[in-house]
């Protein structure tokens, strides 16, 4: 399934719409380049500029595009390529093709890019940042180069999402559904975590999605504490929790699901306590998502749920508003409930113009802090955690010793953590949840020893 390349049109006129009806100037955004691997020949495989794909739909190196804010004209400039180029990269798209793929208004060679701008005579050219000022400044001293407002406009068209835009981000999310029951279903103790991260990428390519959206994270055993793990290295071993937290792209528009399970397809006592006070967090977080509500107030409940949780099974003591009040859920709990999911893995808008961050242990690393809106697309992701190098000092600490139980803490040093994560498009009257990867205790257990 692909689709037909319209959304960008309705991307410029979003971003269009925002500027007044006689405003003066352009926009210009320069796209990606092949990079490559520390000054060698190395090509690190090519994924455009998320902001300049969305306004062209062009996952092509080497393009630059400019908008006439008052004629609404869209022009495209496309690089003028040499026939060294078809020899080592394939054939050269004729003007005609490329016209015809993105549609724009007009359509240059990128060695006409001064001509097409000066002819336009800008009052001012807007762009996203200090090195594509420069680039301009660098063709002409005096053309009035502005990085301030230009950012902000395109990352409040991208925090709602149109229709299409959200079509394709449920084709990512079925094939990651699809990928992450197939890696459920494979794993054993024995295997290695690059086994898991094979099993988990073959499901994605065999189904056409071959940009990962993020570095994955596959992770066993006390390896599933570390909250960007990447190494992916280790044996999985018997009595092994084990936790994915990976996705890909389709068209662009990102995946982002995470699942944690016994390697042995059974949880012990302590893990299944552990994993229902994740697993209830993040249930009872989803069913309070709706319009109006703010990420900061669902996160602080995930917390006081988490806490309850580890009170239940005896690793902490005192009151839930005790426990809160001292942070202790950010020693169990310490990254940000959840992130936007759109053309980036951590998309943009999560902080408003104005918005600073909460000087608070783990919220302060919330990624979102706005109220939800019909249109945004989430993730929820909470977890708890077991990591010596927060609670050692935490259990020397007076004032946060009291409220912990050392005695089950310690023997836990070694248990891991517990992550599970779900993507949701906000609604008018709630959410509609992306994935059905099976989370509950007994429906996991069912589909492993399956």
């Amino acid at each position: 399934m692909r689709f037909e390349n319209m959304s960008s049109k309705l991307h410029r006129d979003k971003l269009f719409s925002l500027f007044e009806e006689d405003q003066e100037g352009v926009i210009y955004l320069r796209g990606g380049e092949i990079m490559y691997r520390y000054g060698t020949d190395y090509e690190f495989p090519f994924r455009q500029e998320s902001n300049f794909w969305y306004l062209t739909d062009v996952n092509e190196p080497d393009y630059h595009m400019v908008m006439d804010l008052k004629s609404k004209t869209y022009h495209l400039f496309a690089p003028k390529r040499e026939a060294a180029y078809a020899v080592w990269h394939g054939r050269i798209k004729p003007n005609g093709e490329i016209k015809e793929e993105y549609q724009p208004d007009k359509l240059h060679y990128d060695n006409d890019l001064l001509t097409v701008l000066n002819d336009l005579k800008p009052s001012v050219i807007y762009c996203l940042n200090e090195e594509q000022a420069e680039f301009l400044e660098d063709l002409n001293r005096n053309f009035n180069v502005e990085t301030e407002s230009l950012t902000d406009t395109i990352t409040y068209c991208r925090c709602i999402k149109t229709d299409d835009e959200l079509d394709k981000l449920r084709v990512s999310a079925k094939v990651n559904n699809e990928a992450h029951l197939a890696a459920m279903k494979a794993i054993k103790p024995g295997m290695y975590e690059y086994d898991m991260k094979a099993v988990f990428d073959f499901h994605q390519q065999k189904n056409g999605l071959l940009q990962d959206a993020y570095s994955g994270i596959h992770a066993g055993g006390k390896n599933s504490a570390i909250l960007h793990y990447t190494e992916n290295s280790k044996e999985i071993k018997d009595g092994d929790l084990y936790l994915i937290d990976s996705g890909y792209e389709y068209e662009g528009y990102a995946s982002d699901v995470s699942r944690t399970y016994p390697a042995n397809g059974k949880f012990t006592g302590d893990q299944a306590a552990i994993y229902q006070t994740a697993l209830t967090a993040l249930n009872k977080v989803i069913e309070a998502v709706k319009p109006g509500i703010k990420m900061e107030d669902l996160h602080l409940a995930a917390a006081r749920i988490i806490l309850q949780g580890l009170k239940d099974h005896g690793l902490v003591k005192g009151s839930i508003d005790d426990l809160m009040e001292k942070n202790i859920f950010a020693l169990f709990f310490p990254h940000g409930l959840g992130h936007f999911l759109g053309m980036d893995t951590h998309d943009v808008g999560g902080y408003p113009k104005g918005v600073e961050r909460i000087e608070r242990p783990g919220i302060q690393f919330l990624r979102v802090r706005r109220e939800l809106q019909p249109g945004m697309v989430i993730t929820i992701e909470p977890g708890v955690y077991f990591i010596p190098a927060l609670l050692k000092p935490a259990l020397e600490d007076p004032e946060k010793a009291e409220f912990l139980n050392a005695d089950k803490l310690e023997k836990l040093f070694n248990f891991g953590g517990i992550r599970i994560e779900d993507n949701l498009i906000i609604t008018e009257d709630g959410c509609e949840n992306l994935t059905d990867v099976p989370k509950e205790i007994k429906d996991i257990e069912k589909v492993m020893q399956g």
